[in-house]
């Protein structure tokens, strides 16, 4: 004989079946990146840590601009605000102002980011709010079929640079690492998806502004830029510490080209993150004490309408023009 359970109980297993969310639950549309693109190994990676981590669609945003990389909210069946090019910081920090309770994440590329939107970055990291950034970068304009981006080696052939880029590329490590504010700074490559979800991970468990790089692949405008690093792994070296990664035997055997780097030491961080040669592949700084800026604005705070526009007319009554004196005191009374 079957027996009913008890409406404690019932309530009990409704809610855990409610909470849980598969990994289906997080697939949006189908990709329109190219195969082969590094792209498609960033969506997993970030669909894979939405479900692990069971975050719930509806107080998950991924805000993103212009690029590539910015159609990323369109494959994830959360919230998402797909921006203007340069813009995604900004209206990442306004959301998460606005509801501090939300999983925030910005999808941005190495133009989007490091171009014209690089003086939204820089304070980005000054304020480190709790956002989770990822930087694809492919080291070129994808999109709009191949330019150069800051971050270009030099001697690239684009549409823009034809005879070849003349500077050397910018290194956005070195230069998040330079901003005074900083919290997390790590680095990661499309080709090794354990470590790639490994760092995501972690980005997203750090209380603070989280800042990774993915270096990943554009099988159309740059199909062979990263072939030396795929073909050799002792040309990418994964950092590993008990704070930082932990690696599988396997992954181990395969790239046995590790060093142990404490995320704490900010000084050798700046020395890792200046290598070319390897490839530095972890997390190079974590500082877990940096304050965030919500908390110090005490953002999410409820104001109720009235509120809002008893303040809104105070500030725009600094402006006012008034015809005469009567029409303003008939305001005033």
């Amino acid at each position: 004989m079957s027996r009913s359970l008890s409406p404690s109980l019932s309530q009990c297993v409704i809610k855990l079946h409610e909470e849980h969310h598969a990994l289906e639950d997080y697939q949006g549309g189908v990709p329109r990146w190219c195969n082969g693109c590094g792209d498609n190994a960033i969506l997993a990676a970030m669909q894979r840590l939405c479900s692990e981590e069971n975050l719930a669609p509806e107080n998950t945003v991924f805000v993103s601009g212009i690029g590539c990389s910015s159609r990323l909210p369109h494959y994830m069946k959360t919230y998402g605000f797909h921006g203007i090019h340069g813009r995604a910081f900004p209206v990442a920090e306004g959301i998460k102002m606005a509801r501090p309770d939300l999983n925030v994440f910005v999808s941005t590329g190495d133009g989007d980011c490091c171009s014209i939107g690089a003086a939204h970055w820089i304070h980005a990291l000054r304020y480190n709010m709790n956002i989770t950034v990822i930087l694809h970068d492919n080291h070129v304009y994808g999109l709009t079929k191949k330019q150069a981006s800051p971050t270009s080696p030099k001697g690239l052939k684009s549409n823009t640079t034809p005879y070849g880029a003349m500077l050397e590329p910018m290194n956005p490590l070195t230069v998040s690492l330079g901003v005074q504010g900083a919290s997390f700074i790590a680095q990661g490559v499309d080709w090794v998806p354990e470590v790639l979800y490994d760092i995501v991970r972690a980005a997203f468990k750090h209380r603070g502004f989280s800042f990774v790089r993915i270096l990943q692949r554009c099988p159309e405008f740059m199909p062979k830029a990263f072939d030396p690093w795929l073909h050799d792994p002792q040309r990418t070296m994964l950092l590993t510490h008990k704070d930082g990664l932990q690696l599988s035997k396997s992954l181990s055997s395969a790239y046995r080209n590790q060093r142990e780097h404490d995320p704490i030491d900010i000084d050798r961080a700046r020395e890792i993150a200046s290598m070319d040669e390897p490839i530095p592949v972890g997390i190079l700084y974590r500082n877990p004490a940096a304050p965030c800026y919500e908390d110090l604005r005490h953002a999410g705070q409820m104001r109720s309408p009235a509120t809002i526009r008893t303040g809104l007319d105070r500030e725009f009554d600094k402006y006012t023009v008034w015809p005469d004196d009567e029409s303003q005191a008939q305001h005033a009374a």
